[in-house]
This record gives C-alpha cells, sequence and structure tokens, in this order.
C-alpha cells in the first residue's frame, strides 16, 4: 500500500471539516474589520491632520468577507434563474 493513498482520505476529511468551518464562520460572522482603517471607519489626513471617512468601507469600519461574497453572488444567480423560470411557465399559461 502507498503511503500517499493512506493519506490522502484524512487529508480530504480534514480539508472538508475546514471548508465548513468557514462556511459556517461566514454565516455567523458576515463582516470583517476594514483594512485601510483598521476598522475605525475613518482616519486622520496628511494634509492638516482632517478626519475622513475611509473610502473602502464609507466609514462603517466593516467589510464583508470573501467567503460571505461568493454566497450571496451565488443566491443572486440562483434567486434570478428562478425568476426566469417563473416568467416562462407565467407566459407559457397564458
Amino acid at each position: 500500500m502507498n503511503t500517499l493513498d493512506s493519506l490522502t482520505g484524512p487529508f480530504l476529511l480534514v480539508m472538508i471539516l475546514v471548508a465548513l468551518g468557514y462556511a459556517w464562520s461566514c454565516a455567523v460572522y458576515p463582516y470583517k474589520a476594514c483594512r485601510s482603517c483598521r476598522g475605525v471607519g475613518d482616519f486622520r489626513s496628511p494634509i492638516l491632520r482632517a478626519i475622513r471617512l475611509c473610502r473602502r468601507c464609507n466609514g462603517t469600519g466593516r467589510t464583508l468577507r470573501a467567503g460571505r461574497r461568493a454566497y450571496n453572488a451565488a443566491v443572486r444567480v440562483r434567486r434570478s434563474i428562478r425568476q426566469a423560470r417563473d416568467r416562462n411557465r407565467r407566459d407559457d399559461d397564458r
């Protein structure tokens, strides 16, 4: 028996657990601290030290995580497909 074959099963199991854990954390905590302002929402400008809102997060200090952004895109695609299918059904019934 090859050692590579014996390591494939546990490796796949660990990868599935990591993916499920990340999906769970994206569902529970969809936002992360903004990279640009470090979660504060504003920063001091270098000239005159005026306080300005962060451009990346619009002053909220939070941005969507990558996994949640992908989930939202998949939901949008699924919703548009369902709406198109329902629209076609209504047109066929007429």
